[in-house]
């Protein structure tokens, strides 16, 4: 099959972080079709032995055996080319379209790595140059939209140029092999399915910690803050497939309708909900990995009289017949104490004890997404000194390492989303209701921040965040799992 990569914002951030280090595994896996063509667009005036330079530059930086060999970066820059367009300008489209049209590609994947504010101008163009062709794909990064609102009008004008089986929405969280293995825990084996309720149960813990701080967009990130970036989309995909009940296929419609289905079972946040079960801290000076780093409001691009939130803690409810009465917890920020994303299931407590258990000790599952990839599974067992009958229980668990099992040279999450562009599988990819009903669910937190700082708790830069979400979970007589 073949196919041209259209690379919107060819030259830009994303591109050589993320998609050119993507589409050269890809390549050296031997993954990616063999007939392709990547067209990387932006307003720089580059040829394409220009662009292939400028690309092999930023491979530099890459570590280890990531690193493309000379001889390899060769073969691969062969498919690497270049086109100058104003995305303002309709006579750019019309050149674009004839360059196209020289190879008549099987499959056009139109990516726009771009501001989400060009969205809206891209499609219409493509539109309007004939570019919105059966054969299109369109691929789109988040954050799309900064409200409810802005993201419906980004969404219309993208169907009026494109069919939705022709919108792939990114959120590369879905793309990682630990997601991914997620889906596989629940709905490729029997052994959990049956105690995957209320009734076993106790709390479900999402945490998604960075420690780094917001690096250089910091203007960025001054207007979008942690609910945006991180809860709206990648907690909330994660909740949906902790929550989902189990799809009638592997058809993208069948898994994207239960997703759907929780995103409107979460109940929806009330004034006096959000005072009570939803914590926004934002870092001060401190430490991490034991250098001082400066506060949030010290960063370049940030306003020194900054609201915005980089820590997010909330208690979500899922009203609905299977997890009524179950508390999901989500926690996210920047400049915490460690790299660390992984969910938390903790299982409800034998209903009779008739052994001595530690206090804190019970059956949990620990999803690790990063920098791990595995299972832990935590039980209970007789202790060393069962030679004296003991009735005490001894907490042990079993850790199944993904890294070492599969090996380290594991496909990517935007390898494996790339790929499935290309393929047309649409699996992992949010659809539009989906994205509308997160945004709803999220707007009144969203409303009741805007431009307060009255309940925005400072924590410092190397902590777990502020004191008051380890208070909002112990309300309920529970705990974070580094606080067991």
């Amino acid at each position: 099959m073949s196919f041209d990569l259209v690379l919107f914002g060819g030259t830009g951030d994303l591109a050589w972080r993320k998609l050119m280090p993507a589409l050269f595994q890809a390549f050296r896996h031997g993954t990616l079709p063999k007939d392709g063509r990547i067209l990387g667009i932006a307003r720089d005036d580059l040829t394409n032995e220009q662009y292939r330079q400028l690309i092999q530059q930023r491979f530099a930086g890459v570590e280890g055996a990531k690193r493309p060999s000379p001889e390899e970066f060769a073969r691969f820059a062969e498919l690497l080319h270049f086109q100058r367009l104003d995305l303002s300008r309709p006579g750019d489209y019309g050149r674009l379209k004839d360059r196209l049209a020289q190879r008549n590609a099987d499959v056009v994947l139109m990516y726009l790595a771009t501001a989400p504010s060009l969205f809206a101008t891209v499609c219409e163009q493509l539109a309007a140059a004939g570019l919105s062709t059966p054969q299109t794909r369109i691929v789109l990064e988040k954050p799309l939209g900064h409200d409810l609102a802005s993201n419906r009008e980004i969404n219309d004008t993208v169907r009026k140029a494109f069919r939705e089986e022709q919108v792939f929405r990114i959120d590369h969280y879905l793309g990682k092999p630990s997601v991914q293995n997620l889906f596989a825990l629940r709905f490729g084996n029997a052994l959990f399915e049956p105690l995957w309720r209320r009734e076993n149960i106790a709390n479900i813990q999402v945490t998604i910690a960075e420690d780094l701080g917001v690096e250089k967009r910091g203007a960025f990130y001054d207007s979008t803050g942690a609910l945006r970036d991180m809860v709206q989309n990648h907690a909330l995909q994660l909740v949906c497939a902790l929550a989902m009940e189990p799809p009638i296929s592997a058809d993208a419609d069948a898994i994207r309708d239960e997703k759907l289905k929780v995103l409107r079972s979460l109940r929806p946040w009330t004034p006096e909900a959000i005072t009570q079960f939803a914590i926004r801290g934002q870092y001060g000076p401190g430490t991490v990995g034991g250098e001082p780093v400066p506060g949030y409001r010290d960063e370049p691009g940030v306003s020194p009289q900054s609201t915005t939130e980089t820590f997010v803690a909330l208690r979500a409810v899922i009203a609905n017949w299977r997890w009524a009465g179950v508390p999901f917890y989500i926690r996210t920020g920047k400049r915490l104490a460690a790299r660390d994303a992984h969910i938390v299931v903790n299982f409800r407590a034998a209903p009779h004890a008739i052994f001595r258990t530690p206090l804190g000790a019970a059956n949990r599952l620990v999803i690790n997404l990063q920098p791990r990839d595995g299972l832990e599974l935590h039980l209970l067992a007789q202790g060393q000194d069962d030679r004296r009958h003991s009735q005490s229980l001894t907490p042990v668990h079993l850790d199944l390492d993904f890294d070492k099992r599969f090996g380290a040279e594991r496909v990517g999450a935007y390898e494996r989303l790339l790929l499935d562009v290309i393929d047309g599988r649409l699996n992992l990819f949010v659809r539009s209701d989906e994205q509308e009903a997160a945004w709803r669910w999220v707007e009144p937190l969203l409303d009741a921040w805007q431009g307060n700082d009255a309940d925005l708790r400072p924590y410092a830069a190397g902590s777990w965040g502020p004191s008051a979400a380890s208070a909002m979970i112990a309300r309920d007589g529970y705990c974070w799992s580094e606080e067991l």
